[in-house]
């Protein structure tokens, strides 16, 4: 059985129907006709807008997407009747024997696993990419067989993950989030990111950041042995043998400046040393990693440069939908910052990030169909705030109040929901926009002339 029929339980569903099992798909929601094609060509049987309890109840095995919940009641049901539920993860790492590279954190994990995929492939490793990013795992091991995965590994994955060894396992960070699936408990959150490290023996490679005080304090949960790496920015220490040394990213004997690299912010030189680490278990060189490093090129939404129009830098950072991201991005920039932030608040607590951006950030633009919270918060902090209900007035408020050498920056700390289907669609649209700004600029200059 599987639950769920997104890019996860469509993929799952075609490698256990390859590998001779009956499978039959449930999705209590509309299927999208995409995957409903791949069931039907491989004669897949699926149901949606509905769940039979009956069928359900009678599998020998059940496969859970992450969308949905432990709490849904056709798991507990499950549970109760000691079927076992598994991830998609769990189930497609029993038909590959491939090393497995997986990467997981609150924050960074799409950049930081594009990052490693993209150097393993550089230097000509048989290498793919899958969990939260591209195809699932399922798919990957259903399609192609690699010699490695990278794999993007969510919280919701790992608890479904039991006899899975992870060959390297990245913890890039853990801060509150998603808190509403582990009965609002910081600590069932960290347990549920420690399970990366389930598993592992002496063969096995354990990286993770060394100025996270959640990591820090519960490497209790490190079991099995693995040679473990602790990453810093805030320099050499006890708990980190790789460290930003504010110039230079050093590995021993090594180092790599920072001016050279294609991302920027210490947030970044954490996911880049991360990265680096995860590919040196594969048998490469620093010197073949960092030569493959020059060629890579972030995924859209992140900390990603649009456009200079008058002298005034946009960066798309829409990713950012809470405010540790947020905090991220600022650190990541020395110049004067005009904000763009709200939509669809998620409890956010803006003291974590008061002190930082009243050194750094000059007017807030706030969008959203609701700017009360943040309007009221920030009213007496930051010299201007401007309040705008869509991207068009948000992007020509922050031009107006920008002046030439400062950065705008889309870093909302909010859920898209409210304006925008998504947030690559607020991305999407922000990005089109800056782009006919720059476009009505360049003409009028020219006109000038």
């Amino acid at each position: 059985m599987i639950l769920g029929a997104g890019e996860s339980g469509t993929g799952a569903a075609l490698l256990a129907k390859k590998m001779g099992f009956d499978v039959f798909v449930s999705d209590l929601g509309a299927i999208d006709p995409l995957y409903k094609s791949q069931l039907t060509e491989q004669k897949v049987l699926f149901e949606e807008r509905q769940h039979s309890e009956v069928k359900i109840l009678n599998a020998d095995e059940i496969i859970k997407s992450p969308g949905v919940p432990e709490s849904a009641p056709i798991v507990n049901q499950a549970t109760k009747k000691n079927i076992p539920v598994i991830s998609e993860i769990e189930f497609a790492a029993r038909f590959t024997g491939a090393k497995l590279l997986a990467i997981t954190g609150t924050n960074g994990k799409t950049t930081t696993t594009l990052l490693t995929y993209h150097i393993l492939r550089e230097c000509g490793l048989s290498v793919g990419l899958a969990g939260n990013v591209g195809f699932s795992f399922a798919k990957q091991v259903y399609k192609k067989s690699y010699d490695i995965y990278v794999l993007e590994i969510s919280s919701f994955q790992l608890d479904g993950m039991f006899k899975t060894r992870m060959d390297v396992g990245v913890l890039l960070n853990i801060t509150p989030d998603h808190l509403n699936r582990y009965d609002n408990k910081l600590e069932n959150y960290i347990q549920s990111k420690f399970r990366i490290v389930q598993n592992m023996d002496d063969e096995c490679r354990f990286i993770f950041n060394a100025d996270d005080a959640s990591i820090i304090n519960n490497l209790k949960f490190v079991k099995g042995n693995p040679l473990q790496l602790g990453v810093s920015v805030k320099g050499k220490s006890g708990d980190a043998n790789v460290y930003y040394n504010g110039s230079h990213l050093v590995f021993g004997s090594k180092s790599l400046a920072v001016d050279e690299l294609p991302l920027r912010g210490p947030h970044n030189y954490l996911n880049i040393m991360c990265a680096i680490e995860a590919c040196r278990f594969t048998g490469l060189s620093y010197e073949q990693i960092f030569h493959a490093l020059n060629s890579f090129r972030n995924a859209p939404h992140r900390l990603e440069f649009i456009a200079e129009v008058g002298g005034v830098k946009f960066f798309n950072d829409s990713k950012a939908t809470n405010v540790d991201a947020v905090r991220y991005a600022l650190q990541s920039f020395e110049e004067p910052i005009v904000l763009i932030m709200g939509g669809t608040d998620k409890g956010n607590d803006y003291s974590l990030i008061e002190n930082l951006m009243m050194g750094k950030v000059k007017a807030i633009v706030a969008m959203g169909i609701d700017n009360s919270k943040i309007v009221r918060f920030f009213e007496s902090k930051i010299p201007v705030i401007k309040s705008t209900d869509n991207i068009a007035d948000a992007i020509n408020e922050s031009y107006k109040v920008a002046n030439k050498g400062d950065v705008v920056l889309l870093s909302p700390a909010c859920a898209s929901f409210d304006l925008f289907r998504n947030y690559e669609d607020r991305g999407d649209q922000f990005r089109s926009r800056i782009k006919d700004l720059k476009s009505e600029k360049d003409k009028n200059l020219l006109l000038t002339l």
